[in-house]
Parts: C-alpha cells; sequence; structure tokens
C-alpha cells in the first residue's frame, strides 16, 4: 500500500484527553444520581456530543432533558473544569507530524468531537498547520462506526481510500476506518475496556506509526 494521507482521530490519539472526560462525566452523571460504573460511562468513548447526550440520557433513565444534560456538561467542562490540551498532547506526536510531513504526506482529523473544540485544541497545541483539512463528526448525519467521515476526508484530500491511514484508539473510530475500507491502527489504551482487536495493526505509542506503514 502506497500511503498518501494520514487521517488522524484526536481525543486520545493527538491529545490524551479520554480520562480527564470520563471521569468528569461520571462525576456530573453522578451529581444526577447515576447508579451505573465508570466502564458504562466509556461506552460514549468516540461517539459526537449529539451520541453522548442521547445515550447519557438514557443511562439516566430519561429523568433529564437533552438541554438540561447539555446545560450540566458544558457548565463542567467549559466553566468549572476548563481543558488544558498542551498540557495533554501526546507527547510522540511532534516527531509524527513533522515525518509526516517530511516524507509529503497530506494530512486530516476526523474527530467527533465539536468543530470549534477541535480548532481550540489543535490551536493550544500549535499544530494546526500540520493539517491539510480538519472535520468534525457533527458536519454529518452519521456518525462513528459509519466510515462517512473519512470517506469525505479522502475526497477533501483528493486520495484513494487504498492511500489513507486511519488512525484511532476507540472501538467505533477503529470501526469506522475498517468500514471505510482504510488500513487502521489503533493505539493500545487498557483503561477504558475498549475493543480494539479488529484494527490492522495495534501499538503501544504513537512512535510506533509510522515503522508500522511498510508493513500494511
Amino acid at each position: 500500500m502506497e500511503i498518501k494521507a494520514v487521517l488522524f482521530d484526536m481525543d486520545g490519539v493527538l491529545v490524551d484527553s479520554e480520562t480527564y472526560y470520563m471521569e468528569g462525566t461520571y462525576n456530573w452523571m453522578k451529581g444526577l444520581g447515576f447508579q451505573g460504573t465508570y466502564r458504562d460511562v466509556c461506552q460514549i468513548i468516540g461517539t459526537t456530543m449529539e451520541v453522548t447526550y442521547q445515550m447519557v440520557e438514557k443511562m439516566l433513565g430519561g429523568q433529564y432533558t437533552i438541554e438540561q444534560l447539555t446545560e450540566v456538561n458544558e457548565q463542567y467542562f467549559l466553566v468549572d473544569h476548563p481543558m488544558q490540551y498542551r498540557q495533554i498532547m501526546n507527547p510522540d506526536l511532534m516527531d509524527l507530524l513533522n515525518e509526516i510531513k517530511a516524507r509529503g504526506y497530506r494530512c486530516a482529523v476526523c474527530s467527533s468531537s465539536p468543530k470549534k473544540t477541535i480548532d481550540h485544541a489543535l490551536d493550544e497545541c500549535g499544530i494546526t498547520s500540520y493539517f491539510d483539512y480538519v472535520v468534525s463528526g457533527e458536519q454529518f448525519t452519521q456518525s462513528k462506526p459509519h466510515p462517512e467521515i473519512y470517506l469525505h476526508a479522502a475526497q477533501m484530500l483528493n486520495v484513494d481510500i487504498d492511500q489513507c491511514l486511519v488512525i484511532e484508539d476507540s472501538s467505533m473510530g477503529i470501526e469506522a476506518g475498517k468500514n471505510a475500507k482504510m488500513k487502521t491502527i489503533g493505539i493500545l489504551d487498557r483503561r477504558f475496556g475498549l475493543r480494539q482487536a479488529h484494527a490492522d495493526v495495534l501499538v503501544e505509542r504513537l512512535s510506533e506509526v509510522l515503522e508500522c506503514v511498510k508493513y500494511l
């Protein structure tokens, strides 16, 4: 396979934000009477905010509206506990991005997070210029594991599907890459009970990604 584009998920790949989001969501859900487990909450990893709120609404037994949950979530994460993206950027990321650019690959972020959140994270980390295209799952009717976001990115980068490499961590994200018929590397994460075995390759660190390319 000749790689011409690398398509990154953001949360759990570019930045180690999953623990922050899962612990925070678990905390505010408990404040609303949630009786489930932390692992139950981790099922939302990789989903768009629309799907996240639908899942949370169901886990809370329909006691709160989507509007109420949105208000509580935004108060917790945007006001009371704002994210410091620079502090949680993947330590191997800059070396990988520089090598990708040196090889002449196109580069995109394909995240389920809201577009304004993605843009803020990339700007705070100082890496916006490395990406030729940035797209959010909120721009589509179907969320991961549907392949729409990855197929769209390939089209916008003007590369063939079999020339794209997807880097993901969540179960739904890996499925999205595979459903797009793209080679998919999963970043191993044992903290959340993620199903990652269906990735083409699993690696411990981003620094291993380019070493894997020649074997795909």
